[in-house]
């Protein structure tokens, strides 16, 4: 069986930064050290850090005061960032820099007079950090072109869209689609809001679907742009799954294969890939390479790690 790996894959600059922060932190400040939710979804991830001493908590009450507390990728609402403010505790934020900017725009958007419409996934933690920026009633949610069909008609106000960074680029530009019917003046993001890394890995998803019988990708269940990768495989007629780790795999997926590819959500490590390579019995070195485009961004750490709190 030909095995085919997917670049890129793996972690993307926003997921080594937010790592990067818990790490660093632990070294300047030491252990215990409270993450509010998980700083990526992946639980090998998670459970290295909690090794070396990170404290994973659902809020902010569960941080005693004084605490070190980093806030996770995803990125939080302005209640949560105001509760840190008025607890004494010790704030870094590691929201992706990407999330970041879709916050910026929809308060500058609401500040103009838009009604601002987020396409995502409710529930996610993106997703709630996102409307947490503007005041509650102030943002409305939508998934799918039939959300996009039902939103109500207000001829007072402009009409703007932002998206969650994860989304699958095809689905997103139906829905997208749908909007601008619906609504003919609509503005747009000066720059797409998915983000470059979820572009790329859905991307050479693509390619590797040409050519493959099967796709395997790695990931957390709850990880958005993991599950992305699987449906965009699927959508491009390539049957794929969705694991964990090597532990996933069932050998009965491979009757009929020839050729495998393989590839890791932003939020999965390079070990597992190794991992899975090591299940299969293939050899690194043995391995075909579908590269599509480099990556060499990177995200600087917040300057409260460059010096001591105060």
């Amino acid at each position: 069986m030909r095995v085919i790996l997917a670049q890129p894959r793996g972690f993307c600059a926003g997921v080594e930064r937010a790592i990067a922060i818990v790490e660093k932190a632990l070294e300047v400040h030491g252990a215990p050290l409270y993450v509010r939710h998980e700083i990526v979804h992946n639980r090998w991830v998670v459970d290295s850090l909690r090794q070396k001493g990170a404290v994973f908590v659902d809020e902010l009450d569960a941080v005693p005061d004084g605490g070190t507390v980093i806030f996770s990728a995803h990125g939080v609402s302005k209640a949560v960032v105001q509760e840190g403010q008025r607890r004494p505790l010790r704030v870094l934020d590691a929201t992706c820099p990407l999330v970041e900017k879709v916050h910026r725009q929809a308060v500058r958007l609401n500040s103009e007079g838009f009604r601002v419409i987020l396409i995502g996934h409710p529930g996610h933690p993106e997703v709630e950090g996102t409307l947490g920026q503007l005041p509650p009633g102030n943002m409305e949610v939508i998934s799918n072109e039939r959300d996009a069909s039902d939103l109500p008609e207000n001829p007072n106000k402009q009409v703007a869209f932002i998206t969650q960074t994860t989304l699958s680029l095809d689905e997103t530009a139906e829905v997208v689609k749908r909007l601008r019917q619906r609504f003919p003046k609509i503005r747009a993001p000066a720059r797409e809001d998915i983000c470059y890394a979820t572009q790329n890995r859905q991307n050479a998803v693509k390619a590797l679907a040409k050519r493959c019988d099967l796709i395997l990708v790695l990931g957390a269940p709850n990880s958005s742009n993991s599950n992305r990768l699987r449906e965009v495989a699927e959508r491009e007629g390539t049957q794929a799954f969705l694991i964990e780790s090597a532990d996933d795999v069932h050998e009965a997926w491979f009757d009929q294969v020839e050729t495998l590819g393989i590839t890791a959500g932003a939020s999965a490590p390079e070990i597992l890939v190794e991992e899975l390579l090591t299940r299969l019995g293939t050899a690194s070195q043995e391995v075909e390479l579908l590269s599509i485009t480099e990556e060499n961004l990177v995200f600087p750490l917040p300057r409260e790690l460059a010096r001591p709190f105060t």
